[in-house]
């Protein structure tokens, strides 16, 4: 007994046990005491599952009252049956994410492939060096060896060696409206794709490359057509800065008509995609605050993390586990380098990751930022106009309150057939970001045509010309997604995401296999994308097939015939689960 009560006083830690030390998350909430946390982390795993299982017994509380109503005939008519009808199914019920994995020996196998390139990478190197062959590559002066190297050893040893080798499966120009279909300028490379000639003909290939969701890239139609009526009135360029000038009157439409469309008090619009997220995460936090990224968030924000100052926390991909974890240690133990706690903590997601071909999980990421008391940003980039069955992406996907979202992040390059990005959300964020944000003041104004195609291209999608050419898009797209994604698997092929995805990866593994399909597709009058490292993991080469509303039955067909023959010259179709899909009737 003196011996406990000796180690008790002598305990560095024993003024802990005096002091009524508590974390408070928020003043309306219950404190959580320190003892507490080890309590917490043994059920981690269940309190995450329980919290999705409320959402979902909230909203099937919510479905039943709707069906009561509608058996008690307050709601009747044709026009609200249709309103509500949701291609995608039951909320409750959505497709789930799925990662198919390969074994140890086809891993081990995608290896030695890495191996070998990279030993006959070297042989080359030296080859060339001694002057057996003709060094074509760029390299650094001799002369300045001393100074800071302008490239990279292994980016410039693996680009002049491993890339060039299939660079004519990549950066193919094209000279068409890259629709269901689309030319592509035929050229010859006679040096290894160092250079490349030009005969002046044209191949038309059947698209599965390009972000055209809802098939609104046209050049004729009322898209097109007002388009090219903006630039009569206003021109092709403000020819300054907003903070200069201001902004054309196409862009302010565009900018209400955004917030309507979204369900939020104000939006803001930007020229270039990719600075939207790059140029305004630092104005929102700083290097007090937390920013908690999802492991296979875009470049751009991950620039934007970068940019800001604030310390970072990857999480694993789509892992609510993951995420609570280091919510909960971060409002725990605070900032480590000032020992406070942080000002702001900011969750950073996409609604579809474009090279999964998977959704975040909106709901539970929403509960972990309420319960925390945290902040989210959400880019549905690849989400928005494609997904939900009015088009308003990723949070009408999931039946979620677009308020729920502290910054709704979208860019206009994919399903409105333009280009630029939006920030949405509550007034005061939005008026802080038109006189914090660096593009208000080193970057021009949207270009008036370009925010004109993105205004008419919205209208069609509300509905606001009078037709439902924008639901007919939307529910053609999500057919043509279902359909393609089912058809590979049910042949072999290990496909990534969710089946309601339009971003649709086929996973191939070998890098030689890059440019085996992307030749043999091009061969075959079809265009597609072949990924492989650095873009994603060595050992997960990929062929990404992006479907859009434009693409027809009989072409989606002759695309995965394509796919099938190659598959089976290639060996590539490495699923195990086929059998799972084999009887299955795949209706388009």
């Amino acid at each position: 007994m003196a011996t406990e009560v000796a180690t008790k006083r002598n305990s560095p830690f024993r003024f802990l046990h005096k002091l009524p030390i508590r974390l408070t998350f928020t003043e309306k909430k219950a404190p959580l005491l320190i003892s507490d946390l080890a309590k917490e982390s043994d059920e981690l795993k269940k309190r995450t599952h329980i919290l999705e299982c409320a959402w979902n017994q909230e909203h099937d509380d919510e479905e039943e009252e709707e069906e009561e109503t509608r058996e008690d005939g307050v709601v009747d008519g044709s026009d609200d049956a249709s309103s509500t009808h949701d291609i995608y199914g039951d909320i409750g019920n959505r497709a789930p994410n799925e990662f198919e994995h390969i074994g140890r020996f086809t891993t081990f196998q995608v290896y030695i492939a890495w191996f070998a390139l990279f030993l006959f990478a070297h042989i080359r190197e030296y080859v060339t060096r001694f002057g057996f062959v003709k060094d074509l590559s760029n390299k650094e002066n001799k002369s300045m060896k001393d100074f800071v190297p302008l490239f990279s050893d292994f980016e410039a040893f693996y680009q002049r060696n491993c890339y060039i080798k299939v660079r004519d499966v990549f950066e193919r120009p094209i000279c068409s409206v890259p629709g269901a279909t689309v030319d592509l300028v035929d050229r010859v490379s006679h040096d290894g794709n160092w250079t490349y000639e030009y005969p002046g003909t044209r191949t038309n290939v059947i698209n599965v490359g390009s972000y055209n969701y809802l098939g609104f890239a046209q050049s004729a139609g009322p898209c097109a057509d007002q388009s090219a009526a903006s630039i009569d009135r206003e021109g092709l360029s403000c020819c300054t800065t907003v903070h200069e000038r201001g902004r054309s009157v196409s862009q302010a439409k565009l900018e209400k008509l955004v917030a309507e469309f979204l369900g939020v008090d104000d939006a803001i619009c930007f020229s270039m995609g990719f600075a939207t997220n790059s140029m305004n995460a630092p104005c929102l936090v700083d290097k007090h605050s937390l920013i908690i990224s999802d492991k296979y968030n875009h470049a751009s924000l991950i620039l934007g993390c970068r940019l800001s100052g604030a310390s970072t926390k990857v999480f694993e991909h789509n892992d609510m586990e993951s995420l609570e974890r280091i919510l909960r240690d971060a409002i725990a133990y605070g900032n480590p380098k000032t020992h406070r706690p942080y000002k702001k903590i900011l969750i950073i997601v996409e609604g579809i990751y474009s090279m999964e071909g998977s959704i975040c999980n909106l709901p539970g990421i929403i509960a972990l930022k309420k319960k925390y008391n945290a902040y989210l940003y959400l880019d549905e980039a690849h989400s928005i106009g494609a997904m939900g069955k009015t088009g308003k992406g990723v949070v009408e996907y999931w039946g979620c309150d677009p308020k729920d979202v502290d910054i709704l992040m979208g860019t206009f390059t994919k399903s409105f057939g333009a280009a630029g990005g939006y920030i949405a959300g509550a007034k005061r964020t939005v008026d802080h970001l038109r006189v914090a944000s660096p593009t208000g003041y080193y970057s021009s104004p949207m270009s008036p045509p370009i925010a004109q195609q993105i205004y008419t291209s919205m209208s069609i999608i509300m509905g606001r010309d009078g037709t439902n050419d924008g639901a007919l898009r939307i529910e053609r797209l999500a057919r043509n997604s279902h359909y393609f994604r089912m058809k590979l698997k049910q042949m072999g092929f290990i496909v990534y995401g969710s089946n309601d995805s339009p971003v649709v990866p086929m996973l191939i593994y070998f890098p030689t296999m890059c440019g085996f399909y992307g030749r043999e597709m091009l061969a075959r009058n079809i265009g597609c994308v072949v990924v492989s490292f650095p873009a994603t993991h060595m050992t997960e080469g990929r062929v990404r097939f992006c479907i859009s509303a434009a693409h027809t039955k009989e072409q989606l067909d002759y695309v995965l015939a394509t796919v099938c023959e190659l598959g089976s010259l290639s060996r590539s179709k490495f699923s195990r689960r086929s059998h799972l899909y084999k009887n299955l009737q795949i209706e388009w």
